[in-house]
């Protein structure tokens, strides 16, 4: 080959490396470039390792159960991921119903504006937001609702990437971050107007735990609402198929033990919680959660030859390839689990903490 035609080869290449990195790198919400990819707080030189460290986990069922382990395995989970959840899926961790005739992104702020909706807060209200992740809803809800949103999360590279975005939508002003275990909040007694949390107590070892430190925060009267993860009534423990949909996507999300739906009003009552209302916002009439997975499915492999392409290069750390086949394969099971009909991403509970009565006053 002349050296014409090595300068056009090479030209093609730079050119084809840009396409795939600037034209179909980012995410639909843009903010994290492929080039970017990162372990968030976890150094370059040790995603690999930690990596290996989260799926240790694994091996060690024993210790997923123990509580005090938990909050490491989800900070670990939430450094190797975050970038790449937000380059490829955008700023809002969670599923949403698709919606004739609007984008996913239109579904995902529909589905999210609906949460503080259902617990009826005003313009200037103080609520909060448990297990906040980058903040793609929080700046949803304040823009939809004008109430001042405070969110959580006990990732303190979410906490940052959360800021940024904040100051970039002009929402500062009504968006609060903090970096906290949602198990063990920072926050006084009856001091906010109402809470959601959308697909992020899963995370919880015990939900006892994390509904029971919603219901301290919460102004008596105030309304909080939540979208859990679980397994439904079409789920049989003795089906290895059902066992091992379940299993999959508990390993690839980070997640200690999935729960029966039946299992969310009991908890919620138990800690003192009113239930108004329960239902899982996936069944029909519905439209499927999971077809924006099936429909990603050249998206998904398009950024996988990617990611092993930089991480090769040493632009995107060594590991990095091996975070993003697990999501991957946790993709499909995520779509067989809503194609069988056995979990749900957006089971919905409505609780009130109820009104102080005079006698305890």
């Amino acid at each position: 080959m002349d050296s014409f035609s090595l300068v056009c080869t090479g030209a093609l290449l730079a050119v084809g490396l840009y396409w795939f990195v600037c034209i179909l790198g980012p995410a639909e919400v843009k903010g994290k470039r492929a080039v970017d990819l990162s372990g968030g707080s976890i150094s370059a030189e040790k995603v690999r390792d930690n990596y290996k460290q989260y799926w240790s986990f694994f091996r060690r069922p024993k210790e997923i159960e123990t509580a005090e382990r938990v909050p490491d395995f989800v900070n670990t989970f939430y450094n190797l991921v975050t970038d790449i959840y937000e380059w490829g899926w955008g700023q809002s961790f969670h599923f949403s119903p698709s919606v004739s005739g609007k984008s996913h992104r239109d579904a995902t702020r529909l589905h999210e504006e609906m949460a503080v909706d259902l617990i009826g807060v005003k313009p200037g209200d103080r609520i909060l937001d448990v297990g906040c992740g980058v903040g793609g809803p929080m700046r949803a809800i304040a823009a939809h609702s004008r109430a001042n949103v405070v969110g959580i999360t006990i990732n303190e590279y979410q906490v940052n990437r959360a800021r940024l975005h904040n100051k970039k939508a002009g929402l500062d002003s009504l968006c609060e971050v903090v970096c906290g275990n949602f198990l063990q909040m920072p926050f006084p007694e009856n001091s906010f107007d109402g809470a959601y949390s959308i697909e992020a107590t899963c995370h919880a070892p015990k939900l006892e735990e994390v509904y029971a430190e919603i219901f301290r925060v919460l102004k008596p009267g105030s309304l909080y609402v939540s979208y859990e993860w679980v397994t439904t009534d079409k789920y049989e423990g003795s089906d290895p198929e059902h066992v091992e949909v379940i299993q999959g996507i508990e390993r690839g999300d980070a997640l200690p033990g999935l729960r029966s739906h039946l299992d969310i009003a009991e908890t919620a009552k138990k800690v003192g919680f009113e239930v108004v209302k329960e239902k899982d916002l996936a069944k029909p009439p519905a439209q499927p959660w999971w077809t924006r997975l099936k429909m990603g499915r050249f998206a998904y492999w398009r950024n996988h030859v990617l990611v092993t392409v930089l991480s090769f290069l040493g632009i995107a750390p060594k590991g990095t390839v091996d975070v993003h086949e697990m999501l991957f394969v946790t993709a499909d099971y995520l779509t067989r689990g809503g194609e069988t009909g056995i979990f749900t991403p957006m089971h919905m509970i409505l609780c009130r903490k109820p009104e102080i009565q005079a006698s305890d006053s």
